[in-house]
């Protein structure tokens, strides 16, 4: 067992790895100069020219495979077809995430059919992306982020008025690893400070805690070298003791490396670790396949400082289960009868008082729902929305999403870091958020979950033609913290509706860069009017939503767009003022109430809209009026023939999606 943190060597076998999964095609000539490199370049530079004529010639001798279109058909397809038509489909997401997708190829989903899951794309390359798209006739194919729990039989009367899911139980079968012959490392960061050492002769780990930090992420010990099957049930089980009494904050089972995805949920939340050797034991399902994944104890800001947790690792195991799909994570909405009625999430039982009040218990894996009958008889569709992206494509880059729908997502419809070259035409996104991002160091839980979300280090994406509506927090947005880089990222003819926020924008950290953002001719209405709205400890419905940001910011471009009511204002800047890297013009503004602008700490209606922002330099051109949408009712958002809009052309179009 290694007790120690890894390290990467660069190694000249490491060197060439790498060197030969590049395109070589797009190489320039070597360059020159190699003796003017300092030692270590130099070795790098001289392991290339040797192996230079032998990567030239593979890449002239190869021409680029022919790209492939897969077809995946939810109704007639079969997981042992080859793809390639729509007579000899695949059926599943899990075929489509594990399949060999190669730059340049196509995966088309049947229109009018339905799948549930996550989807995780393949990475194309600079000119040759892959494509998700649809095929055939119908309604655009369906993403669904949820359970279903529409029969009688899923729901049990525990109280009077109280319906709860099923419970799961979990029926070992075979041994997967043993804990204990793992690769064991702790780590801590920020102000967390603790050690990691086993005792003499002894299986058990003991963990010194001096300080804890602040977040859950602040102490991590992990076992590394584990292995996971897409579907599969697994316990991970052990033995420990603390000198202080404490719960751990969570256990993960994930990817062992950056971007640190998610490969079996949040696993269940975990008991108290007292004073005695107790046993415990964690069930886990895992949405991923991989062969590089570790189990994550998150102690940070838990742990006591002073503390000391003994813990002797045992197993992990396979097991079965009595349901196909279980609630392994937490369930951040319930939606009925697809969006009929929405749940109401709380957080304890005694807050379960009117129907629609609902919780989800970490522990069982169990939504408890106050209902006067069976959910399932009260309403034709009962969907349970999960926490977990709809679509994670963390540290992917060349994507394209074309007409796909996706839904009942209690994170974000499509979300992940370290992305590149992504684009996103022609899809429906809603009714996403309301998971349990984290509980506040005051004890109040926060909630989180955006429609389409660019997360710390983004560039070169496009959001285009899509529409967008009741979304928890953001429809659009791109933010970050810590050291990151986004830049050129447009949205542009998006339609957006009944969410709290149309776009929200802020990167954090001095070191951070952003630039070259665009946000044009998207039509915007109801920011605050949606589901989650009056659910949230902070109602905030704004089309713009700019929270601080202390990133080196230059080019944020907010043009010919039309903005239409709003709960509180149209626009809110809070923090610090960037703006002078701010361009915007040519916008329609429409507050028929309230404030349009909360600037600061300073409230700017629409009759004080030009003295306040012309002399900044902003919205010279732009116009307080209402748009004049042919039936807001019937999210019919074109302009009327005689619309103010129309007046107002920065490029030679009105303002908004639809003209």
């Amino acid at each position: 067992m290694d007790l120690g943190e890894s390290r990467d060597h660069d190694t000249s076998t490491e060197l060439l790895e790498k060197l030969t999964v590049c395109d070589w095609t797009r190489l320039a000539p070597l360059p020159p100069a190699i003796g003017n490199r300092g030692t270590k370049d130099r070795r790098r530079a001289l392991l290339l020219l040797a192996v230079w004529p032998l990567l030239v010639l593979n890449a002239r001798a190869e021409p680029a495979a022919t790209p492939h279109a897969y077809h995946v058909d939810a109704a007639h397809g079969d997981d042992r077809h080859d793809g390639l038509r729509p007579d000899s489909a695949w059926r599943t997401l899990e075929r489509v995430n594990r399949a060999e997708v190669l730059p340049g190829d196509r995966v088309l989903f049947c229109r009018g059919e339905t799948w549930r899951g996550q989807l995780v794309p393949h990475s194309g390359r600079l000119g040759a992306p892959v494509v998700y798209g649809a095929y055939g006739e119908g309604f655009k194919p369906r993403f669904l982020g949820s359970v279903a729990r529409n029969r009688p039989e899923d729901w049990l009367e525990t109280a009077p008025g109280v319906w709860a899911t099923a419970p799961i139980h979990f029926e070992p079968i075979a041994v997967q690893a043993e804990l204990g012959d793992r690769h064991i490392w702790l780590h801590h960061e920020a102000k967390a400070d603790c050690s990691l050492r086993r005792e003499p002769g002894s299986p058990v780990l003991r963990v010194e805690c001096r300080q804890p930090g602040t977040e859950v992420h602040h102490i991590q010990l992990s076992f590394s070298g584990l292995t996971v099957q897409e579907g599969q049930d697994y316990v991970a089980t052990f033995r420990a003791r603390c000198s202080r009494p404490f719960i751990p904050a969570q256990a993960v089972i994930m990817k062992e490396t950056s971007p640190w995805t998610s490969y079996a949920g949040a696993g269940a939340a975990l008991s108290l670790i007292g004073e005695n050797w107790a046993d415990h034991a964690i069930p886990f399902h895992a949405t991923s396949t991989a062969r590089d994944a570790r189990l994550t104890f998150f102690l940070g800001g838990v742990l006591p400082a002073g503390a000391t947790l003994l813990i002797e690792p045992k197993t992990l195991a396979t097991a079965r289960s009595n349901q196909s799909m279980p609630l392994s994570v937490d369930v951040g909405n319930l939606i009925f009868e697809e969006g009929r009625a929405i749940g109401v999430k709380r957080w304890s039982e005694t807050k379960l008082r009117y129907p629609g009040d609902f919780l989800y218990d970490a522990r069982t894996w169990q939504v408890k729902l106050r209902m006067e009958a069976n959910p399932a008889t009260r309403y034709r569709g009962v969907e349970l929305a999960l926490k977990r992206h709809v679509i994670d494509q963390s540290g992917r880059s060349d994507v394209t999403y074309e007409s796909l729908d996706l839904r009942y997502g209690a994170a974000h419809g499509i979300g992940g870091s370290g992305v590149q070259r992504i684009t996103v035409r022609d899809c429906d996104i809603s009714y996403i958020g309301g998971g349990h991002q984290m509980t506040d160091p005051a004890g109040h839980p926060v909630r989180y979950g955006n429609g389409i979300e660019f997360w710390s280090d983004a560039r070169d994406c496009l959001v285009e033609g899509c529409r967008l509506w009741e979304i928890y927090d953001a429809a659009l947005t791109n933010q970050g913290d810590g050291t990151n880089v986004q830049e050129n990222i447009i949205y542009r003819r998006n339609q957006v509706w009944n969410c709290e926020y149309s776009f929200e924008f802020w990167n954090r950290g001095p070191k951070s860069r952003t630039r070259h953002i665009h946000f044009e001719h998207n039509t915007c209405v109801n920011a605050g009017y949606g589901w989650g709205h009056t659910q949230r400890p902070d109602p905030n419905g704004r089309h713009l939503m700019f929270f601080d940001n202390s990133s080196a910011t230059e080019d944020v471009v907010i043009r010919s767009n039309v903005f239409s009511k709003a709960a509180d204002s149209l626009m809110r800047l809070h923090g610090r003022d960037w703006t002078a890297s701010l361009t915007m013009d040519f916008n329609v503004w429409n507050q028929p109430e309230g404030p349009l602008l909360l600037w600061g700490d300073q409230s700017v209606s629409g009759e004080h809209f030009d003295r306040f922002l012309h002399p900044r330099g902003l919205d010279r051109h732009s116009v307080v009026a209402d748009p004049q949408f042919l039936n807001t009712a019937h999210q019919n958002f074109r302009l009327a023939p005689r619309s103010p809009a129309r007046s107002v052309a920065g490029d030679g179009l009105p303002p908004g999606a639809l003209p």
